[in-house]
Formats: C-alpha cells, structure tokens, sequence
C-alpha cells in the first residue's frame, strides 16, 4: 500500500470574509506527480500555501508525514510562481543556489563546504553546473528557472511544490522542464499549479482541479466534471496522446 505523506481533511479557507476553498479533501500518496488546474482566482495558489503552512486554514487540518506543515518544513521544497530577483544585481548562480541552505545549521562557518558540495550536486543534477559562476542577469528563462529549481532541491527535499513553473519560459524551455520534473519524479514527490493542460497530461500522474471545491482524478487524464468546474467552456486537451475537444452538452431549442 502507497504510504499517505500529505492529508487534507474537511479544509475551509477565507480571505476577508470570502470563501476561497470550501470543504476541500485530499490525500496524496508518495511518489505522486500531480497537478493542480483550475481558473484564476479559484484557489490553486492559495491551496499550495496551506500545504506549505505559509497560510493557516479557517477550519479542517493539513497533515505532512503527519505533523503540520511547518514542522515538514525541512522535507519540503518550493519553487514559487513570480520570484522577486533583481536580474541586474551581482550574484552568482551559485550564491542563488547557497541561498537555500539559509538558516541550516544555525549558520556555523565550518559547515560552508558542505553547504557548497550539496549546491554542486543539485546544479550538476539539473545540468547548470557549468553556469555557477554566470550572472544571473545572463540566463535565459528557462535557465533561471532551472536554478530555482536548483534552489529549491539543495536540501533534498521529499516534496517538490511549484507554482506555474513554465509561466516565463520559451516552449522549446517549457518541454525541457517537464521532461526534467519527469525525472526528478523518480525521486521525489511533485506538486505543481499549472495552466499549461495538454502539457500535462503527458507528464503527470494525477490531476486534482481546484474552483472552490476540489476534484481528484487518479490519472493523468482530465474528466469531463473537472474541466466542466474549472472552465466551464470548451477545452483543448490531450488524453492518452491524442487530441480531443470537449464540448458541453447542448440543448436543441
């Protein structure tokens, strides 16, 4: 039996008053790959800072590896939608890189090479290892978003959580980070919020649509519920690898 790392029970969240998540629940098995789809405002984002204890629910409870998720914190990575970076500042890919091992062992000098062998590991794991030394401000978006990702493993997280991954990569970029999340999935557990659907569905495992309420579909496929709460229109989609149109269903009148 897959073993449960991530449970959400009965959950309800409120921003000033309005409902944003209702009646939310969810379990998520290790080794999963799933993502998150649903539209603007409909409460993926807010539903990944739960998970990431970066927000605390109304009502109902998070679990991960059965403690809260700021106990998790230190098995958990996050790779957020806009990272604020001033591409113009002088910094290195790998003091970007270093920047999530902050706050590890309580900041002690003589661990510095640790810290520096584990930053090679992970930039040499997404292939950026020959761009340490570069300039962030000379990196294309894809290559800027690899180093996040970087980033964001260099404490060998369990759980990778990301938050529109490919929203400012090239499509040739795009095809190279799911391939990449694909192999990292070997290893780690994958969420990510995504609006990129026929992608998905060739990359994925499971697909839970959030407006509100939450659908879950055990596959890497999108059902006809899911795509009629979260976009209520025609929607191009890929399942199993071959192209679909899914209409609603019309009257005659």
């Amino acid at each position: 039996m897959n073993e449960t790392i991530i449970a959400i029970k009965d959950l309800w969240f409120s921003y000033n008053g309005q409902p944003v998540l209702t009646n939310v629940n969810l379990s998520i098995t290790r080794g999963e790959f799933l993502a998150l789809i649903g539209p603007n405002g409909g409460g993926k984002t807010t539903l990944l800072k739960l998970m990431l204890g970066l927000l605390e629910p109304d009502r109902g409870k998070i679990l991960i590896f059965g403690v809260s998720p700021r106990r998790a914190v230190r098995r958990i990575g996050y790779v957020p939608q806009n990272v604020h970076i001033n591409r113009s500042f002088p910094i290195s890919v790998l003091d970007v890189v270093l920047m999530g091992r902050l706050g590890m062992d309580k900041g002690r000098l003589r661990h510095s090479r640790l810290h520096r062998t584990a930053a090679r590991q992970a930039l040499e794991r997404l292939e950026m290892w020959p761009f340490a030394r570069r300039h962030i401000g000379q990196l294309s978006g894809g290559q800027l978003q690899k180093v996040f990702i970087a980033r964001a493993l260099v404490t060998e997280p369990e759980i990778l959580f990301l938050d529109e991954p490919t929203a400012s990569v090239d499509a040739k970029g795009q095809g190279d980070l799911y391939t990449l999340l694909k192999e990292l999935n070997e290893a780690i557990t994958i969420i990510l919020v995504s609006h990129d659907v026929m992608a998905l569905s060739r990359n994925i495992k499971s697909v839970a649509c959030v407006n509100h309420d939450l659908l879950y579909h055990d596959a890497a496929e999108l059902t006809g519920e899911m795509l009629d709460l979260a976009y209520h229109c025609p929607v191009d989609i890929i399942a199993h690898g071959l192209p679909h149109r899914v209409l609603p269903t019309h009257e005659d009148g």
